[in-house]
């Protein structure tokens, strides 16, 4: 199944999850896809970390396991930044050849260790090159308070519908904790004829060291509302994963009142996470 046919006539919920670092731990992470299989989402994506072949093989061995022994459709993350055409071609057959259609297809971090190529320069350049294979369903990613390198919103909308030209089928949101950016967000792509599914990606806050981190460096705001939770329960594990959870069912909620697509999940890794989220919306996706 192509993703881009999640969103007809109907809001979609999916999560991402990450490989382990290890491949030996491939076995123990099947007491978590056998919590998030369970509640049926429409996909899942595994992400694609810098590293090189060893990092692709546990994305595609991961990603494999959930297509064929849970039957949910696997989205692979794929990063161009220091990779040249020759490198993704044969990941590209890799994925072919084991039925795996769905990319989301991004530029990747820059990273100091790992030489920069000239092939790719853009996520962009990367759909459009998957895009001429003709086989592939991509999706791109968008920044709702915009991408920390973006010059200004005209850049990024500029940017964005060059994705959107260049071959992606959906867009997937990074993380925010103000939906008053995304529902700007989401207009302001209407307006620029960007009119693919634009979907929301949350991230329940559980961990105040971990969110702290990503929030550096994806740039996403912290709304006074928030802070008061980080700052009140950041020292009572407990209590931040019980108000952390009431945040991003909040959110969603809202989200979803509002006839927004669908809610992408960044699950961590973390099945009470994804359950508690669904306990929470059963009635309402």
């Amino acid at each position: 199944m192509l993703i881009s046919e999640v969103y007809n006539n109907k809001r979609s919920l999916s999560f991402e999850i990450f490989p382990p670092k290890k491949d030996s731990e491939l076995k123990n992470i099947d007491a978590t896809l056998d919590v998030l299989c369970e509640l049926k989402p429409d996909f899942i994506s595994v992400t694609f970390g810098a590293g090189g072949s060893s990092n692709c093989n546990r994305t595609i061995e991961l990603a494999k396991k959930i297509k064929y022994e849970y039957q949910v459709e696997p989205v692979v993350h794929l990063t161009c930044l220091s990779y040249d055409k020759a490198e993704i071609d044969d990941f590209s057959k890799v994925l072919l050849e084991e039925g795996i259609h769905n990319v989301l297809a991004l530029r990747g971090d820059k990273n100091p260790d790992m030489q920069e190529k000239e092939d790719f320069k853009h996520a962009s350049d990367l759909m459009e090159y998957l895009k001429q294979k003709g086989k592939f369903c991509i999706a791109g990613a968008c920044y709702p308070e915009c991408h920390p390198e973006s010059e200004s919103r005209v850049s990024e909308m500029k940017y964005l519908r060059k994705k959107v030209d260049s071959g992606a089928e959906v867009l997937l949101s990074q993380l925010f904790f103000d939906n008053d950016f995304f529902f700007r967000f989401h207009e302001d792509c209407r307006i620029a004829g960007i009119d693919v599914p634009v979907v929301p990606g949350i991230m329940p806050v559980i961990n105040a060291s971990q969110i702290k981190r990503m929030v550096t460096m994806c740039g996403a705001s912290f709304p006074a509302r928030f802070q008061k939770i980080i700052h009140k329960y950041e020292d009572n594990n407990e209590a931040l994963f019980d108000a952390g959870m009431s945040y991003a069912l909040s959110q969603i909620i809202d989200l979803l009142a509002s006839d927004i697509e669908g809610i992408h999940l960044y699950t961590m890794n973390n099945p009470a996470v994804a359950r508690r989220i669904c306990e929470g919306i059963r009635n309402i996706i």
